[in-house]
């Protein structure tokens, strides 16, 4: 055979993502199911076989019939980062947050009472919201990658205004446990492609009112960039033919934002903040926002109750601050949310 003389650009690969309806048996085309996402990059998923290459006994190399693989028992894992248009975040926080299916509430709150939270199990039954994810090759023929049962489980949501204007941008990290759907399909297509402008797409500069720009509750900040990262891991157990048996969520939810602000005389006794927090206690709330509250179809970061866990000084054109904060809860079985977005 010839040396193909075809090539194909790395912006020729399109990321499709829909919402299950039953745990087990990925999402259909047609509709409104499969969503363009807005990338910017494509990470290799990590398929993880399990495979043994122990050289045998009576022999020192590894014989083909020594090679065993099982692709039953393992957690897939897949990267992607873009712009966090409207259709995508809504999908990735509901999956993150624990909300029903199709919930769209554009204020997604994760509470301080939540408890273990299940995802799906074997029997096809579905308690929370898990996503179909397909990657579309260039190639077009026999090329996608498609993967079913995925959850979210970091998500990083981040602006600059250095970079696109302070656009918001976000990165995700989903996990399955169950085998793969097809690594050689090509017949999902794109239900509702991205909108690369208009209210589809977020901006810092949305946060006019500096009194909503409030760090550990000092507010009347000059944000320069902000991080927010989500995490709720994902436990897989048990194993089928078709993959693990269970996903669910146990280990800790964890909710932290990096900020750099201007060093003035609001920020100037950080450090002090830092150093004299008191045990046991919430030195202040954390908000990013247009308003005291947060809305639909506005982007915004709220953390009822938090504490510093880290300050430096950030050197530039002017000194600015570097500001490390983790969400609390209010005490087990409370109502109160640990962190509120929304878009």
């Amino acid at each position: 055979m010839a040396i193909s003389t075809s090539a194909y650009s790395p912006k020729e690969f399109q990321v499709l993502i829909a919402e299950q309806d039953a745990f087990g048996t990925i999402e259909a085309s047609g509709g409104n199911a499969y969503h363009a996402i807005d990338v910017d990059s494509i990470g290799s998923p990590s398929l993880n076989p399990n495979q043994a290459l122990d050289v045998r006994n009576g022999g020192r190399v590894l014989m083909k019939t020594d090679f065993f693989q099982d692709v039953k028992a393992s957690v897939k894992e897949i990267s992607i980062s873009g712009t966090a248009t409207t259709d995508v975040l809504d999908m990735l926080l509901e999956n993150l947050m624990g909300e029903a299916e199709g919930a769209a509430s554009g204020v997604y709150s994760l509470l301080s009472s939540r408890t273990v939270q299940q995802i799906g199990t074997g029997d096809g039954s579905l308690a929370g919201t898990a996503l179909s994810l397909v990657f579309k090759s260039g190639f077009g023929t026999d090329a996608d990658l498609s993967f079913k049962d995925c959850v979210v489980t970091n998500l990083s949501l981040s602006g600059d205004v250095g970079t696109e204007g302070g656009r918001i941008k976000f990165s995700a990290t989903f996990q399955t446990g169950s085998v793969v759907e097809d690594l050689t399909d090509a017949a999902t297509t794109v239900d509702t492609a991205f909108t690369a402008a208009g209210t589809n797409n977020y901006l810092m500069s949305a946060w006019t009112d500096p009194v909503y720009r409030q760090a550990v509750g000092v507010n009347n900040l000059l944000v320069n960039s902000f991080s927010l990262t989500l995490d709720n891991p994902a436990s897989f157990h048990g194993v089928t033919s078709a993959g693990y048996e269970l996903c669910t969520r146990a280990a800790e939810f964890s909710a932290t934002m990096d900020m750099t602000v201007k060093y003035d005389n609001l920020t100037e006794d950080m450090f002090q903040v830092l150093n004299n927090q008191s045990t046991g206690a919430s030195q202040g709330a954390t908000k990013l926002n247009h308003q005291s509250a947060l809305a639909d179809s506005n982007f915004g970061i709220s953390f009822p109750s938090s504490v510093l866990t880290n300050v430096a000084f950030n050197e530039g054109d002017i000194m600015m601050l570097d500001l490390s904060i983790k969400a609390l809860g209010e005490s087990v079985g409370s109502s109160t949310a640990v962190v509120e977005v929304a878009c």
